[in-house]
């Protein structure tokens, strides 16, 4: 009987010290979901600052925002709607990753944060 059961498991014994590095890693997994959830619960309170900023101004007063490292301008009517998408989206991430859904989003969202100026009314640049 000690044979079949010997047979029957191949795990070799786990001592503490491999329970230990476990652990640590597990530890460290678990701060960097944390690090990234505050990093888009600061990106959904920017996209946000931007949207009440912006929302009560004329629809065509120009604007630039940040698309992939370049300036480019648009208006607000053009802007507006694109920062609500993406703060939209940082919240269904945010929220995935607050419910252990979603392990690794860094990636594929890392290219989406944009800022947003705008300028007076009646300046030329």
């Amino acid at each position: 009987m000690a044979s079949s059961r010997a047979e029957g498991d191949p795990q070799e014994p786990i001592n503490e010290q491999a329970v230990a590095n476990k652990f640590s890693a597990m530890r460290s997994e678990l701060d960097q979901i944390y690090s990234k959830i505050t990093e888009l619960e600061m990106d959904v309170s920017e996209h946000s600052l931007v949207i009440n900023a912006i929302q009560p101004l004329d629809q065509s007063r120009r604007c630039f925002r940040m698309i992939g490292g370049v300036l480019v301008e648009r208006t607000i009517k053009e802007v507006l709607p694109a920062v609500q998408r993406n703060k939209e989206g940082i919240e269904e991430i945010r929220i995935r990753k607050n419910d252990g859904e979603e392990k690794d989003d860094g990636p594929r969202k890392k290219g989406t944060a944009q800022g947003v100026l705008v300028v007076p009314a009646g300046g030329s640049e």
